[in-house]
């Protein structure tokens, strides 16, 4: 391999590692608010949630198949005049994640998404 095809194949390679498996989660069109973090002053009152869902990925991690919709999931916990407070999204891979996504040989890339909160009334 000459210098050029080494250089081109560490960019392809850097842009495969660096764009794969992104889930975007815009939280503007749920309405109802929502906030990542309850103020000091206030203890978080109300009903905490945990939902977990999974997001498939193909070819490394570069085409989303499916992802967890947050206006959905969130639709089932959120009553009339109500907001969502301490919003928590944890992305990883558990060890079946990693299974499947071996045994594939990459081709398959499952991740678990938990979205945790507290439900506040009025």
């Amino acid at each position: 391999m000459n210098r050029l095809q080494v250089t081109r194949a560490s960019i392809l390679t850097l842009a495969i590692a660096l764009s794969g498996c992104a889930l975007t989660l815009d939280a503007t069109h749920l309405g109802v608010p929502v906030s990542l973090a309850n103020s000091a002053e206030r203890p978080d009152s109300g009903t905490p949630f945990s939902i977990t869902k999974h997001s498939i990925y193909i070819l490394v991690g570069l085409v989303p198949v499916s992802q967890p919709n947050l206006e959905d999931l969130l639709a089932g916990q959120v009553g009339t005049g109500a907001r969502i407070t301490n919003l928590r999204i944890k992305a990883r891979s558990r060890w079946s994640d990693l299974l499947i996504t071996g045994l594939t040989l990459g081709f398959v890339v499952p991740r678990s998404v938990t979205f945790e909160g507290v439900v506040a009334g009025k």
